[in-house]
């Protein structure tokens, strides 16, 4: 018999949000375990409602996610709408709440204002503190791909999302014999970037803690490429400074910051103040010698069925899970309650 406590899929509002963190296939495996799903309606998302519902999901209008019932979990990837400021449920999403960034502290005190609990899908993670699901190789991947096609002049705006053969198809034109650095290149979005300047016949420099830790910063501006994937979590030594940005002998001429940690005290990218956007994804740091910038916060929506897909598998065995709050949930609620007592004293 069906559980009470449900999975509500609410819809994004974010601008060119198409991903989604449940997938029908993977919904319908939770139905057949007992837990019902709810999934409101959205024209953006890449898997239209209609396919929920012929895996027996109970398809609603957008936005209703404040009357679900309280035992419900609301999922969703980014900050729930406006629909109801004081937020009440346990919500499942990407907060972007902890580590200093602008949007962190009204998040928090909407979930303080409503009593309801925020369960970061950033800090769900394992014993050892790894992360067990992530849009990370997607990420990787497209910030990569589109640094690539910048470096071969074929980035037109404004984006629009890709099946991954034409993307592919695109990264193969580009070919230009560019020479890229992907930092960062042993975690889930360095390994993407890696694999897509392998497709766009790039000469790849790997580089991870080691490299860092002693950053030879000539080797870093000899290359035409930079991407950056390093998930900081501390304060450290900048990848990039203004003096650099100024080197007349810089080669380096186009810089895609994939971890996009810009409003953080965490950047290592700290010679830009805002994230470009789909319909400007390029903006110019430097004109002589030229630098370019792409800082895009949601690359994988530019992939929206290959990374939802990728991400939903990994996520389902935990959302099984999620109404006992223990184990992997008490961890990431505990994140939750240290950054609320956090902005109190603040």
């Amino acid at each position: 018999m069906p559980t009470s406590e449900g999975i509500w899929l609410r819809r994004e509002v974010a601008p060119n949000e198409q991903r989604t963190p449940l997938v029908p296939a993977d919904a319908a495996k939770l139905i057949a375990e007992g837990i019902p799903v709810t999934v409101e309606e959205s024209p953006h998302r890449a898997f239209p409602a209609d396919a929920y519902a012929a895996v027996g999901c109970t398809v609603v209008p957008g936005d209703t996610w404040p009357d679900a019932p309280p035992t419900d979990v609301v999922l969703g990837l980014k900050e729930p709408s406006t629909a109801a400021v004081e937020l009440t449920h346990r919500h499942v999403l990407f907060g972007h709440a902890y580590k200093g960034q602008v949007g962190g502290p009204p998040l928090l005190r909407r979930f303080g204002a409503g009593g309801g609990t925020l369960l970061d899908l950033e800090y769900l993670t394992d014993g050892a503190g790894r992360r067990v699901v992530a849009f990370g190789h997607w990420a990787g991947y497209v910030g990569a791909g589109l640094a690539a096609l910048r470096h071969g002049g074929l980035l037109e705006a404004p984006l629009r999302s890709w099946t991954l053969e034409g993307f592919d198809a695109l990264l193969k034109e580009s070919r230009a014999g560019a020479r890229a650095l992907v930092i960062g290149a042993r975690g889930r979005s360095g390994r993407g970037a890696v694999a897509a300047l392998g497709v766009a016949g790039a000469t790849v420099t790997a580089w991870d803690i080691e490299e860092t830790g002693n950053l030879d910063r000539d080797a870093l501006l000899g290359h035409d490429i930079l991407v950056n994937t390093v998930f900081a979590t501390e304060p450290g030594t900048p990848f990039l400074g203004p003096d650099d940005l100024a080197d007349p002998g810089r080669r380096l001429s186009v810089v895609s910051d994939v971890t996009c940690d810009v409003t953080s005290e965490c950047n290592r990218l700290p010679v830009y103040d805002r994230v470009t956007e789909w319909s400007e994804p390029v903006r110019r740091l430097h004109d002589a010698p030229p630098l370019d910038l792409i800082a895009i916060d949601n690359l994988p929506s530019l992939l929206p069925r290959e990374s939802s897909t990728a991400f939903s598998e990994g996520l389902l065995p935990h959302l099984a899970t999620v109404h006992r709050g223990d184990g992997i949930w008490g961890r990431c609620e505990e994140h939750y309650h240290h950054a609320r007592r956090a902005t109190k004293d603040k």
